[in-house]
């Protein structure tokens, strides 16, 4: 979006909270309203991550600037303990009351937060783009390493992406069936990653699963072209934006029906998805795809054109900032700002 912002004549600046331990970054709140004040913003673009630390801006009522929430986790967020869970969505909910719009990044969390009571008229989803950088990259690379099939996940090792499980699902496939390649920060979740290695460790897996760790948007693409089926089996995503650059590339998806992925993709037609956690169903849907070409272009080619359907980058950045200034003109008629 920031990148985007220039050509959709705006200024986008960047103002944020120290770190601190939770809640404890709320002290510089007002500081950071009085900031944005000082900067002549039009607007306040609230993300998500520091909804909670937000409260002080709306103690006292809602601020002079028009606040926009942009939301790509739930409110309490995804990858936090039960105690701070429950404060921050204390926290997140009193901020969301009080802003001018949310918006939201999928058709999932939308549906949530009506299910939370959150007017629909206050919601606007604003998915992220579709496209993987650098578009004018050709070629592939061969990922197959004398397998049937490459397959490529990308995600962060943290448990909710279920990186375990999925290779857990993986050494059940014959040796020649398949390839895996791992892409993200394995460093996330020092303890999950230890578990992580090893399991890859095990001889079931040895010399079945390459480790690429975090990579360049430039090589993600090359390994989207490069592969053959796309997995991700994550139990919480609130958008899931991998699995729309996959879909993208044209790759059927093999993931959990889980979190945002089955208002992507339905079963048997651009995905196979099993129930969350079922090991045995996701290692069947990936041999199913390593042993018929056939279903793996059928797959591969709905999903490219179902993935046509949404919006780019700069068609998100659109989305987005007319949003926002849609929100500030409001706040204008209303007669609640300057």
């Amino acid at each position: 979006m920031a990148e985007a912002a220039p050509r959709h004549g705006v200024e986008l600046r960047f103002l944020s909270f120290p770190e601190r331990p939770f809640p404890l970054a709320a002290i510089d709140a007002r500081r950071l309203l009085a900031d944005a004040r000082g900067l002549s913003s039009d607007a306040v673009v609230l993300d998500s991550i520091a909804a909670a630390f937000a409260w002080p801006w709306f103690a006292r009522g809602a601020p002079d600037l028009p606040v926009v929430a942009m939301l790509h986790q739930p409110p309490g967020g995804i990858d936090h303990g039960r105690l701070r869970t429950l404060l921050q969505a204390r926290l997140d909910r009193l901020a969301y009351r009080h802003v001018e719009r949310l918006l939201v990044a999928s058709d999932s969390l939308a549906d949530a937060l009506r299910a939370d009571g959150v007017p629909a008229e206050r919601l606007r989803v604003v998915p992220p783009g579709r496209d993987v950088a650098e578009p004018e990259e050709r070629g592939s690379l061969d990922l197959r390493r004398g397998r049937a099939i490459a397959v490529l996940c990308v995600g962060n090792w943290v448990p909710r992406k279920g990186i375990h499980k999925l290779l857990d699902a993986f050494a059940r496939l014959p040796d020649h069936a398949a390839v895996l390649h791992l892409v993200g920060d394995d460093s996330a979740d020092r303890s999950y990653a230890a578990r992580i290695r090893g399991r890859l460790s095990e001889p079931d897996l040895s010399d079945r699963v390459v480790v690429h760790g975090p990579v360049s948007r430039v090589l993600v693409a090359a390994l989207y072209r490069g592969a053959d089926v796309f997995v991700l089996p994550s139990v919480r995503e609130p958008y899931g934006t991998v699995w729309g650059e996959a879909m993208a590339a044209g790759l059927p998806v093999v993931g959990w029906r889980a979190g945002n992925l089955p208002y992507l993709a339905d079963d048997g037609q651009e995905a196979l998805l099993a129930e969350p956690g079922d090991v045995t169903g996701l290692a069947a849907a990936l041999e199913r795809l390593a042993g018929d070409e056939a279903l793996r272009r059928r797959l591969g080619e709905a999903a490219r054109l179902r993935a046509s359907e949404r919006p780019t980058w700069d068609e998100s950045a659109r989305l987005f900032f007319d949003a926002i200034r849609e929100a500030a003109a409001k706040r204008t008629t209303d007669g609640k700002g300057h």
